[in-house]
């Protein structure tokens, strides 16, 4: 009897321990946050590629008509009205993204519109050219895009894991945070330094205007995942809207973002948009990430591994994107596509 005893206790199961038990709270953790990762980078890719296309399909719309006789307004063209409806859906959707992944993770995969963009103009190219040509011509292009493709493939796979509900309170813990402070200050006097000689000494390099660009785009993109992140909440059921932190960050949003536009609408007066969307990229994915870690602590507690990684698929796609613009050619005015100088002479015969 005692050995059968025994041998039923032995049979018994064990309860789980508390070790057992945090594991696989942790393991379903990092289930859920990889979930959301993938999440937000799909809306973000999604997002960026039907950005891309829209703002093609208006490309092509003003230069039809530029090269017809239609007397009609551009905004009249049912391509036109396709492409801006097209643009606010990616809009839409690369905002939705900062609600469920990393500011550190959404920021890079601009490079995204860049690949596509680069796709688009190779596929609806109008030259002809020889294949040996061609392949010269465009063998960057092919790299760049190859490049920007595995940079981005390394973000999302070392992509930071952090994912704090965007509440009221945590957002403004952050706002008042010394670290952020301290970078906040150190941005202002940065700024106001440029400002001073881009306006006042005319520096108008195109590192001085981006630079302005990026730091004001700092802090468009920590607003921005702050606005989509409480109204996700707010719709989910967890009412965010009665917070005033929603609405200081919804205004430094929107005046960040028309600033932004304002200096980026002046460099491309100065240079040339391949070199603009190079540098630009660059650098304001650059000051995004500091400012998104800073602010929001994306990197805490990551390992130093997965840090390397990402800030190699940082770099690798900065030169994806760099091989893809050095190849564009310059924007020239609209020609026609007949020239007038091979019109027949009326004199002639």
């Amino acid at each position: 009897m005692d050995g059968a005893h025994s041998a039923g206790l032995q049979l018994q199961p064990l309860p789980p321990t508390s070790g057992a038990t945090s594991t696989s709270l942790s393991s379903s953790e990092g289930s859920f946050s990889y979930k959301e990762n993938l999440i937000g980078a799909l809306l973000a890719i999604f997002g960026h590629l039907v950005v891309s296309i829209a703002l093609n399909l208006q490309k092509y719309c003003h230069i039809r008509l530029a090269g017809s006789k239609d007397p009609r307004a551009y905004f009249k063209t049912k391509t036109w009205w396709l492409g801006l409806l097209l643009l606010l859906l990616g809009e839409l959707g690369v905002f939705a993204s900062y609600a469920f992944a990393p500011l550190s993770l959404i920021v890079p995969l601009s490079a995204v519109s860049v690949i596509a963009s680069a796709i688009i103009g190779i596929i609806f190219i109008k030259e002809k050219w020889k294949p040996k040509d061609f392949v010269r011509r465009y063998v960057l292009s092919f790299v760049g895009c190859g490049l920007a493709i595995v940079g981005t493939y390394l973000l999302v796979t070392f992509a930071p894991n952090s994912h704090e509900k965007m509440t009221g309170e945590n957002i403004a813990r952050h706002l008042v945070s010394w670290p952020f402070l301290l970078y906040m200050l150190v941005a202002i006097v940065l700024f106001c330094l440029l400002l001073y000689f881009y306006k006042e000494r005319n520096a108008n390099s195109i590192v001085v205007i981006l630079l302005l660009v990026a730091l004001l785009g700092s802090m468009t993109v920590v607003t921005v995942k702050a606005v989509s992140g409480m109204l996700v909440l707010s719709i989910q059921g967890n009412l965010q809207l009665d917070y005033p932190i929603f609405y200081v960050m919804f205004v430094c949003m929107v005046a960040t973002a028309i600033y932004q536009a304002t200096f980026l609408s002046e460099a491309s007066q100065i240079y040339d948009s391949s070199l603009i969307a190079s540098v630009g990229y660059i650098l304001s994915t650059t000051a995004a990430i500091t400012a998104g870690a800073i602010f929001y602590l994306d990197f805490l507690g990551e390992e130093a591994l997965h840090i390397c990684m990402f800030a190699l698929g940082c770099l690798i796609a900065f030169l994806g994107v760099f091989l893809i613009t050095r190849n564009r050619k310059k924007a020239i005015p609209f020609e026609p596509y007949i020239s007038m100088d091979a019109m027949p002479d009326e004199g002639a015969g």
